[in-house]
Order: structure tokens, then C-alpha cells, then sequence
């Protein structure tokens, strides 16, 4: 059976939506605009008059009589004065099979130019926390293709982990590997805050043609007005919530979790909220774990979320709030090396400072073994690289130096990937294994 057979057949059944009084905008400061004369809740939608036609603004704060509305597209045509109609929706985003192979934004409006997207199942954007006591515990690893993950940083399904490197170190060409090579019914793919040319070349050389048919990707590039790179996480969040309600193992790969965390701030520092941390108001520490603990695993009956959180360190610097923030709130990190990048090591993930928090209660007592070998045997080869290469060292006088040196060029060799190679997870333990002569 296949998969849309598994979940059934839907039909869009159409969005209800019931006008309320009209206000008029007073004001436009930035990308802010300010309504008076109408009334309407915290997230609710507006059409606001503009000459090309309305333009959809979502509420964003208010102030006494005073709404604060942020667009969801580019702010032109827009007057003085101009009509501001609130919107009470009864809907919500379109979910279900038929968005596998499609590109969708922020809104859940088709961007591939295959044509609409019919369905009859819709979610809420903003979905009710799961019980922390409900959840299922993770118990088994995931496969996503890579050896150095597979084998040596074990991702267990339910599992939410961050991916930590500075811009072009490989985080997409890492995100596409995985979404290849890994065994999860479903992929959820969230590019948000990219360049577009990187969208399209994600989908057509990264992701493939055999890597969509089992994958949703969101797309909100960089020219995208904050709300749209804000919604666009909480779509794909949403819709990966629809497949694992539904009992399927879901991997969600988020580019960027950093994204996210800019676009609130542009929002939270427009309606005047101060910031805190470099620049950053605390809404936005709080709106991360919110947005984080909706992956994970699901209820008895329920599949799982598998979540890879991309996170944008600024200057390679891992004390950066948003990557240290993250830190703190996701199970495990893989830390993405520019070093070992300009050197042409790819995948380029530092292991020794990435850890999988989940590792020890997914895997055997072997391969923890294995897996902390090797972690010393970079240490040893990392700290003493300097006076093996003035002659300082002389070979012999330490045994240990001698057995990581030997044993550093296969270590690399198993740690190195091309893009379009993917090895099952037993493979890649069998691999190690043989690696360090066990």
C-alpha cells in the first residue's frame, strides 16, 4: 500500500471567513503598520486596502485603541487612511499526502507552479504542547545515511538536534545527504531565511528528483517579509505534526533555527519591545523552546518527529545567545567545522565537539566503546599535530601518540562522504568496527 493510500484521500473543503467592523491605518514606521478604529485578537488576520489591491497583515500587538499589524508581503500601494478590515478565520493550514512532492510557503500556497493543493485535513499553526508524560521514549536510532552520525553521533527517532557551522561550511549539502539517505517515511524540509537561488538549487541538485517524492519543503527566502520567515517554521512544524499523528516516522530538517529566531526579533523590536541580549528581546528566548519541543515523539499510537536544527554561528563563534540558547534546549549538537571544510573534509562535522545526548540509551555497549576511541584518538592526534610536523616528535616514545597517528588516516577515510553516497546504519558500525581493528 502505498503512502497516500495508508493516509486516504482529501478534498479542500475552503477557508470560512467572516468580516468584522473596519478601522483605517494612522501609521507605517518600518515594516510596522498601526490601525485604528477596529478591533481584533493577537494573531488574527487583516486585509489592509492597498492600490494593487488588499494586503494580508497579521496582528501583532496593540496598544490602548491602537493595533500593530505586520504583512505578509511587500508593503506597496498602501495610503494614508487606507481601509483595515479584520478577518475572523475558521480554518487553518491545508495538511495532508497530497503536499509530499510539493513547495509550499509560510501560507501553505503552492510556489512549484504544479497548481493548487487540494485537501480536506487542516491543522493549526500553533498546535497544544504534547504531554512531556505522554510522550514515548526514545528507544531506537534513526538511520540518515552518514557515517559520522550513524556511527559515531547515533540519532535516536524522536530526537531534536542541532547542526552548529558558520555560512559555507555545508549545512545544506549535510541536510540534503540526509534527506536521502535516511529510512524515515517522510521528510519535512523547512528552508527559511535563505538565499533564493539556494532554494532552487537545494530542491533540483541537493534534494533530487527521488529525495521529493517522499518529502514537504516550506520555503521562505531572505527577501520574505519577517512573518512569512516566521510562519514558514511553523508550517513545517505543523505539517510534520500531521504525519506523525498519523503514525509515521517524520526527519524535519529546519535551515534556520537562527532565521527564526531574526525574524521575531525584526517583529518584537518593531511594536517596541527592548531588547535584552545583544540586540535580542526576551521573546525570542521564549518563543524558541516553544517552537523546538513541538518535534519529538508522539503518543502510543503516534509516529515521531526526528528534528535537525540548523543554527547559524556568526563568526564561527558557538557563544553566540541564539547557537548558545539552542544549545540548551536541544538533545545533542554536531558541530560543523570550517577548518576541516577548507581542508576538503566533507562532510565537515567535527566530532570531538559534537555530542548526541541520546547516544548511550539507543545503542550498545560496543559501539559507545568504539565511538569514545575514536574521540580520543582525535584528542591525541589534535593535541600533539604540532610537534609531529616540526620533527619534534620522535616515533616511539609514546606509544599512544603512535597508535592515533596510524590509525588518524582511515579514521578520516571513514569520516569522509561524497555527496551522493549513503551507507545504511549497520554498515557504517561494521565499518567502524573494521576501522579500529576491533
Amino acid at each position: 500500500m502505498t503512502l497516500s493510500q495508508r493516509l486516504g484521500s482529501y478534498r479542500l473543503q475552503g477557508l470560512a471567513c467572516r468580516p468584522v467592523a473596519s478601522g483605517r491605518l494612522v501609521r507605517v514606521v518600518g515594516l510596522t503598520l498601526e490601525a485604528i478604529g477596529c478591533r481584533a485578537p493577537v494573531g488574527s488576520v487583516c486585509h489592509v486596502e492597498a492600490v494593487q489591491g488588499n494586503i494580508e497583515a497579521e496582528v501583532v500587538g496593540f496598544s490602548g485603541d491602537t493595533l500593530y499589524l505586520m504583512p505578509s508581503e511587500q508593503l506597496t500601494g498602501v495610503m494614508p487612511g487606507a481601509k483595515v478590515t479584520p478577518v475572523m478565520s475558521d480554518g487553518g493550514l491545508p495538511v495532508g499526502p497530497e503536499l509530499l512532492g510539493r513547495v509550499i510557503d509560510g501560507m501553505g500556497n503552492p510556489l512549484d507552479g504544479k497548481g493548487p493543493i487540494y485537501t480536506s485535513a487542516r491543522a493549526a499553526l500553533n498546535a497544544e504542547p504534547i504531554n512531556p508524560l505522554a510522550r514515548k521514549p526514545i528507544s531506537e536510532p534513526l538511520d540518515v545515511g552518514l557515517k559520522a552520525i550513524n556511527g559515531l553521533l547515533t540519532v535516536g527517532k524522536g530526537q531534536r538536534i542541532g547542526l552548529f557551522a558558520g555560512s559555507g561550511v555545508g549545512k545544506s549539502v549535510t541536510l540534503g545527504m540526509m534527506t536521502r539517505g535516511t529510512t524515515a517515511q517522510v521528510v519535512v524540509v523547512g528552508l527559511i531565511g535563505e538565499r533564493g537561488r539556494e532554494v532552487r538549487e537545494f530542491i533540483d541538485e541537493i534534494l533530487g528528483e527521488e529525495g521529493r517524492q517522499r518529502a514537504v519543503v516550506v520555503a521562505a527566502p531572505a527577501d520574505a517579509s519577517p512573518l512569512m520567515r516566521l510562519k514558514g517554521c511553523q508550517t513545517a512544524l505543523t505539517v510534520a505534526e500531521y504525519f506523525r499523528d498519523q503514525g509515521l516516522d517524520v526527519l524535519l530538517l529546519m535551515d534556520s533555527l537562527t532565521r527564526f529566531a531574526q525574524a521575531q526579533r525584526e517583529i518584537a523590536l518593531s511594536i517596541g519591545e527592548p531588547p535584552a541580549t545583544k540586540g535580542y528581546p526576551p521573546s525570542v528566548f521564549a518563543k524558541l523552546p516553544a517552537l523546538v519541543e513541538r518535534a519529538g515523539n508522539g503518543g502510543d499510537h503516534q509516529g515521531s518527529i526526528t528534528a535537525f536544527f540548523t543554527v547559524l554561528t556568526e563568526g564561527d563563534d558557538l557563544q553566540d545567545p541564539i547557537a548558545d540558547a539552542s544549545r540548551a534546549i536541544l538533545d545533542g549538537h554536531i558541530v560543523l567545522s570550517r577548518e576541516m571544510a577548507d581542508a576538503g573534509h566533507y562532510p565537515a562535522i567535527d566530532v570531538e565537539r559534537s555530542v548526541s545526548r541520546v547516544m548511550p540509551a539507543i545503542v550498545d555497549e560496543e559501539q559507545m566503546l568504539m565511538s569514545k576511541a575514536v574521540r580520543q584518538i582525535l584528542s591525541v592526534c589534535r593535541k600533539n599535530q604540532d610537534l609531529v610536523s616540526i620533527g619534534a616528535y620522535k616515533p616511539g616514545s609514546d606509544p599512544a601518540i603512535d597508535q592515533a597517528f596510524t590509525l588518524k588516516p582511515r579514521l578520516d577515510q571513514y569520516l569522509q562522504q561524497s555527496m551522493k553516497e549513503s551507507v545504511p546504519y549497520d554498515m557504517c558500525v561494521n565499518m567502524l568496527r573494521s576501522t579500529l581493528g576491533a
